[in-house]
């Protein structure tokens, strides 16, 4: 681009030197903070056994979406355990409500009949009842 002029004629060239140099290229790593690498491996000693783990469910999508819908249930004021004592934060509840949104919108084409069907219902039932609730206070 000397003196004002466009160089359209000169085509940008990209070489890639990784094949011939990768295996003898030294690998440099940063080491893992200390504190990452004890809470990864306390996380790794409570991993639940072969023979515990059978109760609990399958971790898939559907868990997930499940898990979401149980939080905000809980956000809006649901008491779920019958201790009596549950309280209404909207703020929260519309926030786990907007993710499961953004959720719906990212996997859309990348779900399973079943799987969009659960979400769909999921966010119509959380925002329903967060509509209700937000006009009673």
């Amino acid at each position: 681009m000397a003196g004002g002029k466009k160089q359209d004629d000169e085509p940008i060239r990209v070489t890639d030197r990784r094949a011939s140099s990768e295996a003898s290229a030294p690998q440099t790593t940063t080491p893992e903070p200390a504190a990452s690498a004890a809470a990864r491996s306390a996380y790794a000693e409570t991993e639940p056994r072969a023979a515990s783990a059978e109760q609990y469910p399958p971790i898939d999508f559907n868990t997930f979406v499940l898990s979401m819908s149980t939080s905000a249930l809980v956000h809006l004021g649901e008491d779920l355990l019958g201790e009596g004592k549950a309280e209404v934060n909207l703020p929260l509840a519309r926030q786990t409500i907007d993710l499961l949104g953004i959720l719906e919108h990212k996997t859309k084409g990348n779900l399973t009949g079943e799987e969009e069907r659960l979400l769909a219902q999921v966010l119509y039932d959380l925002r329903l009842r967060y509509v209700t609730i937000s006009k009673k206070r």
